[in-house]
């Protein structure tokens, strides 16, 4: 699930993701109100009308638990249906690595919104975000992308569907733009290594318990 030539980059990118994650958690720990960059962008985007606002809503339901447990078993669906039984693996370890983080970092930092809603880091944007970075691994692994095409290709989705989704949270109120930002990072920083960690135990189980030292 983690194509040998990506494995350099993405550990690179996984580790600055999670330097940022650190970074922006330590810098608004404790905090009830939007930073300077926050103030920046939110303007922008928040309070948006209709048709756009069914459009984040749409992506919102995504995110929530019985959307995203019908893109779970949909993704699932297809990936043993295409004999990818390790790809299924790492969509529903890999999902819930990546919210369980969040979750467990929005109450280390302790930020809020709209008056004690916890929202650094943003989960739904892990989400999404962790979702597309898997699909990209997947279609690198099959279509042979090189190191530099794959990873074009994963921060690519990622990109996409981090933007998305954080777009969504903001327009609908419900994050300030920098907890977005740490839900991208989040997902960035785990996926890879989640990915890397089922090759390893797939592997150590087709070698009857033995790592493979090759």
């Amino acid at each position: 699930m983690l194509p040998p030539a990506l494995r350099a980059w993405l550990g690179v990118i996984a580790g600055l993701a999670a330097l940022m994650v650190v970074v922006l958690g330590i810098r608004y720990a404790g905090h009830g109100r939007p930073g300077m960059v926050d103030g920046w962008i939110q303007p922008t985007v928040d309070g948006v009308r209709p048709p756009w606002r069914r459009v984040a809503l749409v992506l919102d339901f995504l995110g929530e638990p019985v959307g995203s447990m019908l893109v779970i078993a949909a993704l699932v669906t297809g990936c043993l249906l295409l004999r990818r039984p390790r790809a299924a693996v790492l969509v529903v370890v890999g999902v819930g690595i990546a919210v369980g983080t969040t979750t467990l970092l929005k109450h280390l930092v302790g930020r809020t919104i709209h008056g004690g809603y916890l929202s650094y880091p943003s989960g739904h944007t892990a989400f999404l975000t962790a979702l597309a970075v898997m699909a990209a691994l997947l279609a690198t692994g099959r279509l042979g992308l090189g190191r530099t095409a794959g990873t074009l290709l994963v921060l690519g989705a990622a990109l996409c569907a981090g933007a998305a989704m954080g777009w969504a949270q903001v327009a609908l109120g419900a994050h300030y733009p920098t907890d977005a930002l740490g839900g991208w990072c989040t997902a960035l920083a785990v996926v890879p290594a989640t990915a890397w960690t089922v090759d390893r135990t797939a592997e150590r189980m087709a070698n009857g318990g033995r790592w493979n030292r090759r």
